[in-house]
């Protein structure tokens, strides 16, 4: 019987390039988001679906009946999800949601790939995360829903991946690349802050290591970023001026001196790569040929 993957989330940044990289592999694809139509242009079959309703995702479950669920369907909206307005559908979407996936999962008996975030830590320190460490206290409430995720995931599940990134950016959607981008058509100089430490996750290589893990039965929990080591927003920032060739001045600033961010943000996201390695997959590229890529892809390099 053919392998089928259900992916949630279709429409969004790591949705649709996970998407184009299962289908060119040849391993049918039941695309799914809040949204009436699929943005993407592979042809595979796509449905709407509302995760937060547990009888719809039951439904969609019991009808495809796929062996793979990754689930990638998240609020990301990090400032946003502090305001009191929006709390209510933020744990609607992270935490219901997810627990949603997760129960339909154990229901059909398929294997679920759950999408998490550095920002489930509390960010001090210097040393990098390791996947087995449990000092969370998140510093937001997008981080408190997505740990919650995780949680749910555990709860109704013996056999899944978690897979935690951290800086991301791609092909679609917003991100810091196209931000600073756009700034720069408008600005000579962007103060960027210099104390927060991780490294970026480049969408198309990260689904390249999903459609790899989902080949396999190596389930626990992972951490997942580029190569090329630990760097601030600051170094990320001239390093896209420099291959973008911009000439925009960037000035390093603290995250107290920057201000503006109504959530909290980790000054430590770094993440624990070896168990990557240990478990036999490949590791991601490096994030400055990653960031070429992206250039290049956009028309910018």
């Amino acid at each position: 019987m053919r392998e089928r993957i259900f992916i949630t989330g279709a429409n969004g940044q790591l949705g649709r390039d996970l998407i184009h990289e299962l289908t060119e592999r040849n391993i049918e694809c039941i695309a799914s988001d809040i949204q009436g139509s699929f943005s993407g242009i592979e042809s595979c079959e796509y449905i709407q679906l509302d995760i937060t309703n547990h009888e719809s995702v039951i439904e969609a479950m019991k009808k495809y009946l796929p062996s793979r669920v990754i689930h990638c369907a998240a609020w990301t909206a990090v400032d946003a999800a502090e305001d009191e307005i929006n709390r209510e559908k933020v744990h609607a979407v992270n935490v219901t949601g997810t627990e949603n996936i997760a129960m339909a999962c154990r229901e059909i008996n398929a294997i679920m790939t759950y999408i998490s975030t550095d920002y489930i830590f509390d960010g001090t320190g210097t040393c990098a995360w390791m996947p087995e460490d449990e000092s969370y206290s998140p510093l937001n409430y997008y981080g408190q829903t997505k740990l919650e995720g995780e949680l749910a995931v555990k709860k109704h599940l013996q056999n899944f991946f978690i897979v935690r990134i951290a800086w991301v950016f791609g092909p679609h959607g917003k991100n810091f690349v196209g931000t600073m981008l756009k700034l720069s058509e408008t600005h000579d100089t962007l103060r960027v802050v210099n104390d927060q430490i991780g490294t970026p996750t480049y969408t198309p290589d990260l689904s390249r290591l999903l459609a790899d893990m989902n080949q396999t039965c190596k389930f626990g929990i992972y951490h997942a970023t580029n190569e090329g080591g630990f760097i601030s927003w600051y170094d990320f920032a001239c390093e896209i001026f420099r291959q973008a060739h911009k000439d925009v001045k960037v000035i390093p600033v603290s995250t107290s001196e920057y201000g503006l961010s109504k959530a909290r943000r980790p000054y430590n996201s770094r993440l624990d790569k070896s168990k990557l390695k240990s478990s036999g997959f490949e590791l991601l590229p490096d994030w400055k040929d990653a960031l070429r890529r992206y250039l290049e892809i956009n028309g910018t390099n």
